[in-house]
C-alpha cells in the first residue's frame, strides 16, 4: 500500500513537471496563455516560498519570539525594529509617505552592503591578484619564468587598461568639444578589447548553463514519455 501511494505521488509530481515543461516550451510558438500560466505559477510559488522563508527565519525567531520570551533588552531591540517595519507597510496604503524614512533606511543599508561587498569581494581581490601575478613566489615551482612573465603581463595590462577605459576626464580646449587625451583614448581601446573578451566569456558561460538546463529538461521529457510507454505496454 505504501509503495502504491509513493508511486502515485511520484507519478503526479512527474506529470506536473512534464506539463509545466511543455507549457514553457510552448513559447517557441509565440507568446500564448499557456506560457503565461506557467510563468504566473512560477512567480506565485517563488513569492510564497520567499514569504515562508521570511516568516520562519526572520519574523518569528527575530521579532515574535524575542517580544514574547526575550529579555528586556531583546524586547526593546525587537520593538525598535518592528516600528520601521510597521511604517513600511503604509507604502501599500494612502498614507504611503509615512513609510519613506523606512525605505530610505533599507536603501541606505542595501547600498552600503553592496559597496562593501564590491570593495572586499571584487576590488581588493583584483588588486591582490594583479600584485601576485608579478610575484614569482606566488607561482608553482613547475611554472616556467616565461609563463610567469606572460601571465603577469596580461593580467597587469588588462587591469590597467580596463581601469583607464572608465576614466572619463577630459581636457578643455577653447572652441572645441571636450575630448580625452589621445594617450588615454588609445589605451582605452586596449581596455575595450579586454572588456569584450570578458563579456564574451560571461555570455558563453550563461549560454552553456542555459543549454545544460535545456538538455536536462529534454532528457526529463524523454524519460517521462518512456516511463509512460513502459507502464502502458507492461499492463
Amino acid at each position: 500500500m505504501n509503495l502504491t501511494i509513493i508511486s502515485l505521488f511520484d507519478f503526479i509530481g512527474l506529470g506536473l513537471g512534464f506539463l509545466l515543461t511543455i507549457l514553457i516550451f510552448s513559447y517557441l510558438l509565440g507568446d500564448n496563455p499557456f506560457f503565461r500560466l506557467a510563468i504566473h505559477i512560477f512567480i506565485g510559488v517563488s513569492a510564497a516560498y520567499v514569504a515562508l522563508i521570511t516568516i520562519n527565519n526572520v519574523l518569528i525567531p527575530r521579532l515574535i519570539i524575542p517580544l514574547i520570551n526575550g529579555t528586556q533588552g531583546e524586547r526593546l531591540l525587537s520593538l525598535l525594529l518592528f516600528i520601521p517595519g510597521l511604517f513600511l507597510l503604509t507604502k501599500a496604503t494612502p498614507f504611503r509617505k509615512a513609510g519613506n524614512w523606512s525605505v530610505a533606511i533599507l536603501v541606505g543599508i542595501g547600498a552600503a552592503t553592496a559597496v562593501g561587498g564590491a570593495i572586499t569581494g571584487t576590488l581588493f581581490p583584483q588588486i591582490l591578484g594583479t600584485i601576485n601575478s608579478v610575484d614569482p613566489s606566488a607561482y608553482a615551482i613547475s611554472t616556467s619564468r616565461w609563463d610567469q612573465a606572460i601571465n603577469g603581463f596580461i593580467i597587469v595590462l588588462g587591469t590597467i587598461t580596463t581601469l583607464i577605459y572608465f576614466h572619463f576626464g577630459t581636457r578643455e580646449t577653447p572652441g572645441q568639444s571636450n575630448e580625452r587625451l589621445p594617450i588615454i583614448e588609445n589605451i582605452s581601446k586596449i581596455g575595450k578589447v579586454f572588456l569584450a573578451i570578458t563579456f564574451g566569456a560571461l555570455y558563453a558561460g550563461v549560454y552553456l548553463s542555459s543549454l545544460a538546463a535545456l538538455v536536462e529538461r529534454l532528457t526529463f521529457v524523454w524519460e517521462f514519455l518512456n516511463s509512460i510507454g513502459f507502464t502502458l505496454f507492461s499492463t
